[in-house]
């Protein structure tokens, strides 16, 4: 076989005992305090729910103007999957 064109690593890249800054595969690790979401970010996320869930509800009801409708349906499942969405991002 012929020898491929690539070079070969240094020692000081290499081997078991290498630190991970050497290697470059270091992150360093982020401030505990610094990754809260805004005070606000729970209130919105349960309003979104519990209106997603009174929008289904009166709907089911025929208590909303229109009689019952399906688009007061998607409302309500979009305003839940906002607040899902919303949930996944909380920290």
């Amino acid at each position: 076989m012929a020898h491929s064109g690539s070079k070969r690593r240094s020692s000081k890249t290499m081997g078991r005992y290498v630190s991970p800054q050497e290697r470059g595969r270091y992150t360093a690790p982020r401030p505990a305090g610094s990754d809260h979401s805004p005070h606000w970010y729970g209130w919105v996320l349960l309003d979104l729910l519990l209106f997603g869930l009174l929008v289904i509800t009166l709907n089911y009801l025929q208590v909303l103007p229109g009689s019952v409708s399906s688009w007061y349906l998607v409302l309500g499942l979009v305003s839940m999957f906002a607040a899902f969405y919303l949930a996944t991002r909380y920290r």
